[in-house]
Parts: structure tokens; C-alpha cells; sequence
């Protein structure tokens, strides 16, 4: 049994391009050109690595070693590249490794949805509400425009009832209108390969006993001595990024391993989650602000 878990190109065609596709109104990001300061040609086209879209959650009641480790639903870039995470094996201890995919669409049609964000209420300011709903993660959409990146955080957006009395019939209609495109772009993966990463992010924390026995047998760490630097000193999160062939020795225990397996290292063992960086991230810093 599975389940889903949870530009244009860089040469072509310039972010001039982008900026008739969202341009943001009164509510906008503060700084951003109105309509009297378009943008000219001397914006530089994007690179290949360049996000343009992305939808990932923020917040809910998860451990904050998940918050820090947690993938974007969508990523969408300048190339034409589409990562998702694929589907993965109802199992428990689950495999170490998420199941990322990519997957390619063409420039026209990365356009196209950025044109579609902003049809769809992707636009910082828009009023979804406050439905009344405890412990949900909002969903945050952005977009990068001619006019800057446009951005949207909804609380529940999957969870809030259609009768909520804390929402407004606009406030509904807005969400429902972002529910829509947000599962088209989830749907964008259909066709895809596996994602292979430049770098990854090792998140460590100390190991403790489940006491189910599920993790097997403790096995060495392949890569630099654990745990790297801090990511949050109040909970003891650490991270260290692995590249090159170290990346790939990394990645090849990890393939035959779970998520309760015990790493050894400096003479102490830790619990570690794999997070492939995405083109657009470098190194422990581009976690280091996850919500």
C-alpha cells in the first residue's frame, strides 16, 4: 500500500517575462514596484537553480528535529524541474531516506502557472481567515515575480471544515480557489524520476531506545564524525552536510536503513534524518530558519 507523502528557462526568457504574470496590489510585499515602477530589462534572466514556485507547510505540532528536516510539497524552477516527494511504503520504522522525485515541465508551462499563483489569491495580503482549527500547519505558497516573490501562509487549509463559522464566504472561496491550484502543482510529479542531490543535510540528535527493537542493529557512520554544528542549542539539534563521494557513501548506508536506526559516531550513537537540499539550498544554513 502507498501514499503521497508529505524560469522558465535560465537563458530564454527574463523575469521581465514574469512580472505581467502577479503584480502585487496595496496589500503587496512593502518595497515592491507598483504599477508606475515596472520592471525593466536590466533584471537578469534567472539561472537553472532559480525556485519559482513552491508550496511547503509551516508549523503544526510536530517535533522541531521534523521542522527542521520537513521537504517542500512542490518546488518548481527556472529549468523546468519539478520536485515532490513520491510515494513511500506504509511501514514502521520507515526507510531512512524520503522518496524525492523530479519530474520536467516546459517554460511556457512554468509561466503559465506563474501566472495561474496569482489568479489563485497567491498574493501577500490576501484574507483566507483564521478558521478555528488547533495544531494544523499552514500552508505557505510563494512566487517569484518580475515585481519580487509573492507569498501566502494559510492556517488549514486541508484541515478547516466547510462550515467553519470563524470564515467568511470570501474567506472560503479564497481557500477553495488555492486548494485547486495548490493540487494541481502537487500533481505536476506524476511523471518523474528519482531526485538525485548535490548535498545533504544530516540531522542529528542524540539516540534514544524506542524500546520496540525495530531499529536493528546500531551501524558505524560512513561519513565525517557526528553530530556537526548546531541547528537549535535548546533541543539539541544538530547538522552536518555531506557532498561529493562522501555524499554518496552517506547515501548508500542510508539506503539500507530506517528511521530508528542507531548511527555510531565518536563513540556515542545518534538518531539521524536525511534531508536532501534542494537546488536552491546550500549547506546546514538553508535549514536553519525552517518553521
Amino acid at each position: 500500500m502507498t501514499r503521497t507523502r508529505g524560469l522558465l528557462t535560465a537563458a530564454a526568457i527574463p523575469m521581465l517575462m514574469l512580472g505581467a504574470c502577479a503584480q502585487p496590489g496595496a496589500a503587496g510585499d512593502a518595497g515592491a514596484p507598483g504599477k508606475s515602477d515596472p520592471v525593466t530589462e536590466s533584471v537578469t534572466a534567472p539561472s537553472a537553480n532559480d525556485l519559482v514556485l513552491r508550496v511547503q507547510y509551516r508549523g503544526g505540532f510536530v517535533p522541531p528535529q521534523f521542522l527542521v528536516g520537513r521537504l517542500p510539497m512542490v518546488s518548481v524552477y527556472a529549468d523546468g524541474r519539478v520536485i515532490t516527494e513520491g510515494p513511500t511504503t506504509l511501514i514502521y520504522p520507515g526507510p531512512a531516506l524520503p522518496n524525492l522525485q523530479v519530474a520536467r515541465i516546459t517554460p511556457e508551462e512554468v509561466k503559465q502557472l506563474a501566472a495561474e499563483a496569482g489568479e489563485a489569491g497567491v498574493e501577500t495580503g490576501t484574507d483566507f481567515g483564521s478558521p478555528n482549527v488547533a495544531d494544523a500547519p499552514s500552508t505557505h505558497v510563494s512566487v517569484v515575480t518580475g515585481y519580487g516573490t509573492q507569498s501566502v501562509d494559510v492556517v488549514a487549509l486541508n484541515e478547516t471544515q466547510p462550515d467553519d463559522s470563524s470564515l467568511t464566504p470570501a474567506n472560503q472561496a479564497a481557500r477553495k480557489t488555492l486548494k485547486t491550484f495548490v493540487d494541481k502543482l502537487t500533481s505536476l510529479g506524476a511523471e518523474s524520476q528519482p531526485y538525485t542531490p548535490e548535498e545533504v543535510a544530516v540531522i542529528a540528535q542524540p539516540w534514544t531506545d524506542p524500546g520496540d527493537g525495530l531499529g536493528g542493529k546500531p551501524v558505524a557512520w560512513p561519513g565525517a564524525q557526528l553530530p556537526g554544528e548546531f541547528l537549535n542549542k535548546t533541543v539539541a539539534i544538530h547538522c552536518l552536510a555531506v557532498s561529493g563521494a562522501e555524499k554518496d557513501t552517506v547515501l548508500e548506508a542510508a539506503g539500507k536503513a530506517n528511521q530508528q536506526t542507531a548511527w555510531t559516531s565518536g563513540g556515542k550513537q545518534w538518531s539521524v534524518m536525511f534531508r536532501p537540499l534542494l537546488p536552491d539550498e546550500s549547506g546546514c544554513e538553508s535549514l536553519r530558519s525552517a518553521e
